[in-house]
């Protein structure tokens, strides 16, 4: 057992030097004359992410298109789910942000919330995957992940978060948007085979 629990504290270690060296190339050594476009794509997250459901949601009922009210429902339910795992986990770890433990980093603002895992890059991803799973079209998908990817630098490159966090983020954001996909086909599967064992 301690012969393990001290493998686990060098694995950790190692990983925590990775992490730090990784951020201090992108927030201490990158151009810094991208601040502005790094602050554009991180403040873009939350509007975006009410946007996207919004839109279907009001397309689908204007048009009347069940398949596009479906989509907007089911991206809020991701949207949703993604806030209660994504801060469930941030107040669980209760991680410090990166420029509290290593002063020398330059963060573009200071954030009372923990560190892991990043929650702007958890919902960019969850919107980047709930319309690859509602829509199918590339078109559509890769600028959306572009988009995500763009998201997870910023907050790297603000110093707001280790690149742990933004990896954190992005399989948190996505496994969300994932789980509520399957779990609203299981919830529509569910209502057809009611409706057909309710006919004559």
């Amino acid at each position: 057992m301690i012969v393990l629990a001290m493998w686990c504290l060098a694995l950790t270690s190692v990983a925590q030097g990775l992490d730090i060296s990784l951020l201090k190339e992108i927030n201490l050594y990158e151009n810094k004359g991208n601040v502005g476009a790094m602050r554009a794509v991180t403040n873009s997250v939350y509007p975006v992410a009410i946007a996207i459901p919004l839109a279907e949601l009001a397309e689908g009922y204007i048009a009347g298109d069940k398949k596009m009210i479906n989509a907007g429902y089911t991206t809020v339910a991701g949207a949703g789910l993604n806030f209660i795992v994504a801060f469930g986990l941030k107040y669980a770890v209760n991680r410090d942000r990166p420029y509290v433990t290593y002063t020398y980093l330059h963060p573009y603002q200071h954030d009372k919330d923990p560190s892991f895992p990043s929650g702007h890059t958890s919902f960019a991803f969850n919107t980047a995957t709930s319309l690859l799973l509602c829509h199918h079209k590339w078109y559509i998908t890769v600028p959306a992940y572009a988009w995500a990817a763009t998201v997870g630098y910023s907050r790297m490159y603000l110093g707001m978060h280790y690149p742990s966090d933004v990896l954190a983020g992005a399989v948190v954001g996505s496994a969300t948007s994932l789980l509520a996909f399957k779990g609203n086909q299981w919830l529509q599967r569910h209502k057809k085979t009611k409706r057909h064992s309710l006919e004559p």
